[in-house]
């Protein structure tokens, strides 16, 4: 592989480069926008919030009556009567105690359970989005667009989008009860051990956050790493029978280990920034204890205070801990939303180039006759370099029309203009004087039917694939298409015949196969104009020729556009066009441009003539 691909295949589509880009101008909108999805869902939503209210107010309960169960310890050890109170008293405590700890952990289990509920609910909403966005998005966009990047926003960022409920919007009320209410709880009992309990606070809220976006900006990096990860494995998963003819094992390995090792390298440094950050707060931490420890034991000592006192600060520290650790979590959850929101957003907001115009009605076919007006393309990535200038032909119904011209000239953009998967930048398509951009999509769909060189196949059965335009065709329908293509008899060979489950694209397939049983897909759906683009260029001459010949009842009563490289697939057209430099130069019968001796003449000698030249030699 060139180096050029090598570097292409390590880059990020430029069309999602403006997908890509989180900024920070979007961040609180794209927040706005999610949060008003969560809250599509109220009843999860109030029971999360509730839950989350009553949890932590038992959670806030447990130091003081931890507090209080270690004074009536100390009291019942003194015995007598007052000993006697203070036993049943502990009995008490501690069934509050057991009773609270559950009652907290039933609630921050419906908490959980109906945070995740949420999430999930907002993630099966997006999925559909973003795959029916996908479905209806223009060829202009998967030009220039990697499968990879786009499994990357409909799986990595789409998780990102889904956790912001429970990681951010419940955990922000969460913490604010805890170490509001804590704090308030602390403060006043003793406004000095309060301080002192509370003095690691700051600190550690301030390096969970800056540990957490300086987690969030190297995840943003290893994000796109591994995409580019995925890139490298998805290209060579779908070449892997080119590695192998090539020999080429070695080089793919070292471009994947590469790939690999750029992660590697930057998922260490994730673990060192992770690390020093959790030991310099647990230190922190046990510090400000230490401080509790040493000037409430003297608050003890001198009886200011209870040990049962100062055993509730030192639980209520425990408890503030893991909440203050988490507000950088919190903080990060809501910079991953915004960016992963953005990227999501952004491909589901893309503009459709190719769309239903606002008055468009359904195509109706009376005569059909196609016919080309003037037509000039340019592909929306270049606009200044036309690819069609001046195009006009007409094609009436029994017609066959054949396109030939060397490559590049712009004979797919011929065949690809017909069915609108792109818009013409000059002149009209029409369809019995209707111009395609105002009919219905799906109504041209069904009325041009195009066979693409590249055969693609479902991981399916043969009788699936041929029927994918009309999934409820009758068995007959089926097997009469597939014998036009020239396919019921290889089919028939098979041991479970039209069930035999064809490989990923249909590797198990040759590729002539894969053109036939694309032809027979073609044939099931009787469209009004057949466009073949290069597509029996893998079938041989004598398959080609079976071919035509049962399709000529199929051709009778619709146009046929041939587009080929080999002019044996369409010297039996009844109007031969050459394309040349966007341009028809030539167009005539088979004989009719051998005669006029041009280009068609030219290049029928390279095809024909250097066999007929053996032959006599």
């Amino acid at each position: 592989m060139s180096s050029d691909a090598s570097r292409s295949a390590t880059k990020p589509s430029a069309s999602l480069a403006h997908v890509s880009a989180a900024g920070w101008g979007k961040g609180l909108f794209t927040l706005v926008r999610i949060t008003r999805m969560a809250f599509r869902h109220p009843w999860q939503v109030s029971f999360a919030m509730g839950a989350t209210l009553v949890a932590s107010t038992f959670q806030l309960m447990i130091p003081r009556l931890l507090g209080q169960a270690v004074d009536h310890t100390q009291v019942a050890l003194t015995g007598g009567a007052a000993g006697q109170i203070a036993q049943d008293a502990l009995l008490t405590t501690a069934l509050l105690l057991l009773g609270a700890s559950v009652l907290r952990g039933i609630f921050t289990m419906a908490q959980n359970y109906y945070s995740e509920a949420v999430g999930h609910h907002m993630a099966y909403e997006l999925r559909l989005a973003c795959y029916e966005k996908i479905q209806r998005l223009s060829f202009s966009f998967h030009d220039g667009v990697h499968s990879g990047d786009l499994i990357t926003i409909g799986m990595l960022d789409l998780e990102g989008v889904r956790m912001y409920f429970s990681t951010a919007l419940v955990r922000m009320l969460l913490l604010t009860v805890l170490i509001g209410i804590g704090a308030y709880m602390l403060l006043s009992t003793d406004v000095v051990l309060g301080l002192l309990a509370l003095s690691f606070v700051p600190f550690v809220a301030w390096r969970s956050s800056v540990t957490q976006l300086r987690l969030r900006a190297t995840w943003l990096d290893l994000q796109e790493r591994l995409s580019v990860l995925t890139r490298v494995m998805e290209e060579n998963l779908g070449g892997i029978r080119v590695v192998r003819a090539f020999a080429a094992q070695d080089h793919e390995m070292e471009k994947f280990d590469k790939a690999s090792e750029n992660a590697l390298e930057l998922a260490h440094q994730r673990v060192g920034i992770r690390v020093a950050n959790t030991s310099a707060m647990t230190f922190s931490f046990f510090a400000a204890m230490g401080l509790v420890l040493w000037v409430g034991g003297g608050k003890v000592a001198a009886g200011e205070m209870t040990v049962g006192t100062l055993a509730s600060f030192l639980t209520f520290m425990t408890i503030l801990q893991m909440p203050v650790r988490q507000l950088g979590l919190m903080v990060n959850a809501f910079a991953r939303a915004s960016t992963c929101g953005s990227r999501l957003f952004g491909l589901l907001d893309l503009d459709i180039a190719i769309k239903d115009a606002p008055d468009a009605k359904p195509l109706k076919v009376t005569d059909g006759v196609l016919r080309f007006e003037n037509v000039s393309f340019a592909y929306p990535a270049a606009p200044k370099r036309p690819i069609l200038q001046g195009v006009s032909f007409e094609a009436r119904r029994g017609e066959t029309i054949g396109i030939v011209g060397p490559p590049g000239s712009g004979k797919s953009t011929i065949a690809n203009l017909i069915p609108r998967f792109y818009d013409v930048s000059g002149g009209a398509v029409t369809i019995d004087g209707q111009d395609i951009r105002k009919a219905t999509l799906q109504s041209l769909r069904h009325a041009v039917a195009i066979v693409q060189q590249d055969s693609f196949l479902f991981t399916t059965t043969i009788e699936n694939n041929i029927a994918y335009g009309d999934p409820w065709a009758k068995e007959p329908r089926i097997e009469r298409a597939s014998e036009s293509a020239q396919l019921h008899n290889y089919v028939l060979g098979l041991p479970i015949g039209y069930r035999t489950v064809v490989g990923e694209r249909g590797v198990s397939l040759s590729g002539g196969q894969r053109q036939r049983l694309s032809i027979a897909r073609t044939l099931m759906l009787k469209p009004a104009v057949m466009v073949f683009d290069d597509s029996t260029a893998a079938i041989d001459a004598a398959t080609e020729q079976r071919i035509r010949s049962a399709m000529r009842r199929y051709a009778a009563d619709r146009v046929t556009i041939i587009v080929a490289h080999r002019l044996s697939s369409l010297m039996h057209a009844d109007r031969i066009l050459f394309v040349e430099g966007g341009r028809i130069v030539e167009q005539g019968t088979h004989d009719e441009l051998l005669a006029l001796g041009g280009r068609y003449k030219a290049l029928y000698d390279l095809q024909v003539r250097p066999g007929d030249d053996a032959l006599s030699a």
